[in-house]
This record gives structure tokens, C-alpha cells and sequence, in this order.
């Protein structure tokens, strides 16, 4: 469902961006995409203008949910497994090693 703001046109501000925008992803736009893009990304900076309206003042800025930066364990050595709990349920083992389907095929031997 459209709401009124897409059927609008949008301000020069919004075209400006959605084609800057594309262009920085290297997408190529016409001007119907624009027309059609256009009143979302007004909806969006006008989103964000009101975001830019609250007062944060007295609040502590974040890096991350949950709050003081990461909780990391000591880096302190502990027990380690044994070879045979470590290759307990790999697929194919060789010797004390894990191996796996080759990724990359090997050269051709008329190649060299």
C-alpha cells in the first residue's frame, strides 16, 4: 500500500541522493527508477531528521547492544583436546589431520 508521500513527487534533495547513491553502487538508474525511489528516501531523511531532533544529552554513546564494549575471557592457557576428541568426528582423517574435498582443481599435467 502507497501512502501519500510516494505519491508526491520528491524534493530535488531526494533525486540527488537516490542517483548519487546508485552511483556509488555502481548501479545505473533511469529516471523512472528515480521518480519511483525518490519519496522513499524522503521518507527515510525525514526519518532521520527527527531522529537528529531528540536530546541525547547526558547519554552514553554505544559501539554495540549491550553496552560497555566486549566481555573477553584471560587469555590464559587451559587444557587443550587430545588428537582423537579434536578428529572424533571429522569426515575423512589422515594420520593426526583433518582433509577435505579439494577446492580447486588440480593443474592439468599437459599444462606444464
Amino acid at each position: 500500500m502507497q501512502d501519500d508521500t510516494e505519491k508526491q513527487e520528491a524534493s530535488p534533495e531526494a533525486q540527488a541522493l537516490v542517483r548519487r547513491t546508485a552511483g556509488l553502487a555502481r548501479l545505473e538508474v533511469d529516471d523512472a527508477q528515480v521518480a519511483r525511489l525518490a519519496p522513499q528516501f524522503a521518507r527515510l531523511l525525514e526519518a532521520f531528521r527527527t531522529i537528529a531532533l531528540l536530546d541525547v544529552s547526558g547519554q552514553t554513546g554505544m559501539a554495540r547492544p549491550g553496552g560497555d564494549g566486549p566481555r573477553l575471557r584471560a587469555d590464559a592457557e587451559g587444557p587443550s583436546l587430545s588428537v582423537e576428541a579434536a578428529l572424533a568426528n571429522a569426515p575423512d582423517r589422515r594420520e593426526d589431520f583433518y582433509s577435505v574435498p579439494r577446492a580447486i582443481p588440480a593443474p592439468a599435467k599437459d599444462a606444464e
